[in-house]
């Protein structure tokens, strides 16, 4: 009961005296920003009918600090109306639209349908998250005071893994995260805008930004995520080369950034190599049995898309992958079925066709690759102008976590959820200055 009563105070209390400071003092409304930002990392909120063990994407009514402080800049936003034209449709709605519909359509199927209401809160928070961002971040400073905000983040996490691995001896460690997949996906965001911003961005001081970007580096390797390792290697690679030949063809790549881009994956090797033996280890312990369960969850999960139209019902792949359901009959008597709950497919694609339908997994295909093109025809746009190292981070980050999401979940989880509704937060605020052909230095 305290912790309800703890969060109506701040409901009640914090939001208007937030937003009144914030009004008086540019700084506190930094602050709130920085604070909507950070607790999609350190995730500080409580779960209403909570399912603590429903092993699903979603185990309750959850709410947290970060809804309270997007309250806040939404008054902000309202309160400037009279500046800034508030976007009431911002790009991507429809196909979200369309996507939340059809799942919510999905729980006619669902055998329990709380489950399914949990997942619904989640989404229209995250829209929620993402209409707030598009709406508040209105000028490029605002893209840079995000980058302070990125470093402060990694700095944080970066200490939290320290912390788990030396003085905790964790194996893996996955700093304030859930699991160590989550961490990896989220860093894997802050490592690309990090070494994008440090070699294409004149502004920046190159020995700090670098050693920040290695803080990322340093925490995907603790992680020891075997997809993790390599689509980051992967992701550092496109931004790299995308650097260079933006670079290369301006003219404007200095003997500085030239020791930076070949210096970084330099030190990178050499933190590899150091920590060699507890990766090998990690890749030659690995059980058969792990990479068995994901094909035969990724069969039970075409059964299910299969079998209807509009998928099981969403939120429910943890429920049914379980007897009386027919889902696991495949399965080998000697391991999950002798277990008293089966686990979740290993792919987010897979479960979204499986708990909503083939059609919807299409829909959101369709909803996230928009804002990937989106974000290539903004570095064509952009090339010229200071702010291209963001376009560039996306390709190299959103490539990256597209590929690492056929191996995992982690996109349902509510920490990397905020983090990619924010990437295309950002997507759509440059791709509407290239539309109005705003000028960009």
């Amino acid at each position: 009961m305290i912790k309800y009563f703890i969060f109506f105070s701040v409901l009640i209390s914090g939001v208007p005296l937030g937003y009144y400071l914030s009004k008086i003092n540019i700084k506190f409304e930094k602050v709130i920003f920085f604070l909507s930002i950070f607790f999609t990392c350190n995730m500080i909120d409580i779960n209403f009918v909570s399912r603590e063990n429903y092993r699903g994407t979603t185990r309750g009514f959850e709410v947290g600090l970060v809804d309270i402080t997007l309250i806040i800049l939404t008054c902000l936003i309202y309160s400037r109306s009279h500046l800034y034209k508030i976007i009431i449709w911002p790009q991507g709605s429809t196909l979200y639209l369309i996507y939340f519909l059809i799942s919510c359509l999905s729980i006619v199927n669902a055998g329990i349908g709380l489950y399914s209401a949990f997942e619904v809160l989640t989404m229209l928070r995250m829209y929620f998250f993402y209409w707030v961002m598009v709406n508040y971040i209105r000028e490029p400073e605002q893209l840079y005071l995000l980058m302070k905000i990125f470093a402060i983040i990694t700095i944080y996490v970066f200490l939290q893994v320290m912390y788990q691995k030396y003085l905790l001896g964790i194996f893996q460690t996955y700093g304030p995260f859930p699991h160590q997949n989550s961490m990896v996906m989220y860093m894997s965001i802050l490592g690309s805008l990090l070494l994008s911003y440090s070699i294409n961005e004149h502004r920046t001081k190159l020995i700090i930004w670098g050693v920040i970007f290695l803080m990322t580096a340093f925490c995907i390797i603790s992680s020891l995520s075997r997809a993790g390792l390599v689509l980051f290697i992967f992701n550092c690679s496109l931004i790299l080369f995308f650097s260079f030949v933006t670079r290369s063809r301006m003219r404007t790549i200095k003997k500085k950034k030239l020791l930076v881009i070949f210096s970084i994956p330099i030190i990178v090797m050499l933190v590899l190599i150091k920590a060699w033996d507890t990766i090998s280890e990690r890749f030659n312990t690995a059980p058969k049995e792990s990479a068995e369960t994901r094909v035969i969850l990724a069969e039970a999960a075409i059964k299910m898309a299969n079998d209807k139209t509009l998928g099981i019902g969403l939120n429910n792949f943890g429920l049914k992958i379980n007897d009386p359901y027919p889902y696991n009959n495949h399965f080998p008597e000697k391991t999950l079925r002798n277990e008293k709950t089966g686990g979740l497919v290993e792919t987010i694609y897979l479960m979204i066709a499986a708990e909503t339908g083939w059609f919807n997994l299409f829909i959101f295909l369709c909803f996230i690759f928009n804002f990937y093109f989106s974000n290539l025809r903004n570095y064509l746009y952009y090339k010229k102008t200071s702010i291209n190292f963001i376009s560039i981070a996306f390709i190299g980050g959103l490539s990256s976590i597209y590929v690492q999401s056929t191996l995992e979940w982690v996109l349902k989880q509510t920490n990397n959820y905020y983090q990619l509704m924010l990437v295309f937060a950002i997507i759509a605020t440059l791709t509407r200055w290239r539309k109005h052909k705003r000028v960009v230095i």
